[in-house]
């Protein structure tokens, strides 16, 4: 393994200056915080090193796919998946920087989204990068920049659904992970329910039937249902316990404390880890929903507005065995294998388009979302150099 000549093809501080004008690319109005300025000062860059960008739409939102060709003869198909937006900056006043300044500071790149993760983005890139100037390899790299991770995942859903996965054998998501290899992430649910009661004057409640008792015994009932559960599959090491979590309540209007609740609505994000089936998740939530509204003569209705299974990657595949090699060879010490808390694009490359994935990247994995999010200066060619190696060692083994 010839790591040298792929640590030669990663310019430290042009990957430093790219991250940093890539955090510095923003539009606040604009869906995703930014996509299509991000995605347009990419394909500057892509065009810069001559390589051939391929386009597709999700809901009026863009989408780039790289396939390089290594002309080293017939091999596998390896992936690095990054997507384009970030979530909300928030409250500046939260923040000690310019949330889109792309300050360094004492090692540290700042910015929203320095770690989630377009630190991963420029890792990924320059590392495919340096692949290519080291000399021929066998099979191809495909690069994917994706939209929406941040909301519905629309941009791996029109990846899967438009072919742009069918021929790849593993996926690595840059997503940041702390120096962890993630082969596994958590699954999540995410759950609308829609109480109907009658609204009446606050005098006189007999005359109505007020949603929010009910809405306070689903609530408890969830609680409990969450304990069985918790029960029956135990927790993973990984990923920890599942959990059934009540995260937005709609109801009333502030200014009308005299008028019983005729509506209201309640929102559920639920978070699962192997061995909970999802269909017989939803149909127990349920029937806990149904039983509290009942006993109020309160109508329900459930929506699920998205549904996104565990996945596991077997740690003994050579996706993940190429890439804890790798970042072994790089830094000297064997990584930990971890999970994924939440869900990455990943998950619907997996589940919905049957290739394994891994989540590993730059960054805190406890960082994204928050005021001050940071990446480590050093992280940056610190990873790019590791998915070369990882992608080097993939491609051989698989062409072998």
């Amino acid at each position: 393994m010839d790591i040298a000549s792929l640590d030669a093809g990663i310019d430290e501080q042009e990957l430093i200056e790219f991250t940093q004008q890539l955090v510095r690319t923003h539009a606040l109005g604009e869906e995703g915080r930014g996509e299509r300025a991000v995605a347009a000062f990419l394909l500057a860059k892509i065009e810069e090193w001559g390589w051939r960008a391929e386009f597709f739409d999700a809901g009026g939102r863009p989408n780039i796919v790289v396939t390089l060709t290594g002309g080293g003869g017939a091999g596998p198909t390896l992936a690095f998946e990054g997507h384009l937006d970030v979530v909300t900056e928030g409250d500046p006043g939260q923040w000690t920087v310019d949330p889109y300044g792309g300050e360094i500071r004492d090692g540290k790149l700042y910015g929203r989204g320095s770690a989630d993760m377009k630190s991963g983005v420029a890792a990924m890139l320059y590392g495919a990068r340096a692949l290519q100037l080291s000399g021929p390899f066998p099979g191809r790299i495909r690069l994917l920049l994706l939209c929406d991770e941040e909301g519905m995942m629309t941009g791996a859903k029109a990846a899967v659904a438009q072919g742009f996965v069918r021929d790849v054998d593993g996926v690595i998501c840059c997503e940041p992970e702390g120096d962890e290899v993630c082969p596994i992430s958590k699954g999540a649910i995410r759950v609308r329910v829609e109480f109907t009661g009658v609204m009446s004057h606050g005098a006189m409640p007999f005359q109505g039937r007020n949603t929010l008792p009910a809405m306070a015994r689903v609530v408890l009932g969830l609680e409990a249902l969450e304990r069985k559960l918790i029960a029956e599959v135990g927790t993973t090491p990984e990923l920890g316990a599942p959990s059934i979590t009540p995260t937005v309540v709609q109801a009333g209007t502030a200014d009308q404390m005299n008028v019983i609740c005729g509506t209201s609505s309640l929102y559920l994000d639920v978070r699962t880890v192997p061995g909970v089936d999802h269909e017989m998740l939803l149909k127990r939530i349920g029937e806990c929903i149904d039983t509290a509204a009942r006993e109020g003569e309160i109508g329900v209705t459930i929506t699920v507005i998205d549904d996104r299974p565990w996945v596991e990657t077997g740690s003994d595949t050579a996706l993940v065995t190429s890439l804890v090699g790798a970042h072994e060879l790089v830094n000297g010490v064997r990584p930990v294998l971890g999970g994924v808390p939440g869900t990455t694009d990943g998950t619907i490359l997996t589940h919905f388009g049957n290739v394994a994935s891994v989540v590993y990247g730059p960054g805190g994995k406890w960082i994204a979302h928050m005021a001050d999010e940071y990446v480590e200066v050093r992280d940056l060619k610190r990873y790019a150099l590791t998915y070369a190696v990882a992608a080097q060692q993939f491609l051989h083994q698989g062409s072998q």
